[in-house]
């Protein structure tokens, strides 16, 4: 739904203001991260959720098609990937031989810092001049709006 902008612009279109933020923050994720390996920019994405993840538990392929909303076969060719480019591997787990868990290895772990880095310099930059509570307000939104369109589609 679109509505007025208060201030005079026109119709404010809030999935065309949230698209050009995605895109910002694309950029700036390329252009800090260059020469990882060159991935794209979901492929890090989903490097660097591994990477985080992976430090408070066991990461499976259903916990990367979740996080990112992704279909089976996009994370499968995903994974592929990244495990063909050395950055990850697929470990039995004990109580299930059929189930595999993700695991970053040595080459990736290594990246993890400055990733780590790059992404509390961008949550800095995005908070900047903006009120704690406005700050939370905003998180709690997109989260809703994300829950909108996620129940929207399952109907």
């Amino acid at each position: 739904m679109c509505q007025e902008d208060k201030n005079g612009g026109g119709i404010r279109h809030v999935g065309r203001q949230i698209h050009i933020l995605s895109h910002q923050l694309k950029r700036r994720k390329m252009m800090c991260q260059k020469g990882e390996e060159g991935l794209t920019v979901t492929q890090r994405s989903v490097l660097n959720h591994i990477l985080l993840a992976s430090m408070m538990h066991d990461v499976f392929q259903r916990d990367i098609e979740r996080e990112f909303e992704i279909r089976r076969s996009t994370a499968t060719g995903i994974l592929q990937l990244l495990e063909k480019k050395g950055l990850v591997s697929r470990e039995c787990v004990p109580q299930d031989a059929r189930l595999k868990k993700i695991v970053p290895t040595e080459k990736a772990a290594a990246m993890r810092e400055s990733m780590i880095q790059h992404i509390m310099e961008t949550e800095t930059i995005l908070a900047e001049g903006i009120p704690p509570a406005d700050y939370e307000i905003c998180v709690r939104v997109l989260k809703q709006m994300s829950e909108n369109l996620t129940r929207k589609e399952q109907q």
